[in-house]
């Protein structure tokens, strides 16, 4: 099942689209970590401290915000 991951960080929030549930598990069980790290695309990624975190299945319309 792939959707959209939702970071909150400190002073942003990244939104990773098109990702495996999975890969939101690996992170999910990070969350309050100082190095959150995954691998996405064969790269290794530090998103920092990640806290929380949220999953949307299927994308956002950014058109519409859902």
């Amino acid at each position: 099942m792939k959707g959209t991951a939702i970071l909150y960080q400190e002073q942003s929030i990244t939104f990773i689209e098109d990702v495996d549930r999975s890969i939101f598990d690996e992170i999910k069980e990070q969350c309050g970590c100082e190095h959150c790290n995954c691998n996405i695309e064969n790269k290794m990624i530090n998103f920092g401290t990640v806290s929380p975190v949220l999953w949307r299945e299927d994308e956002i319309d950014w058109d519409y915000g859902y």
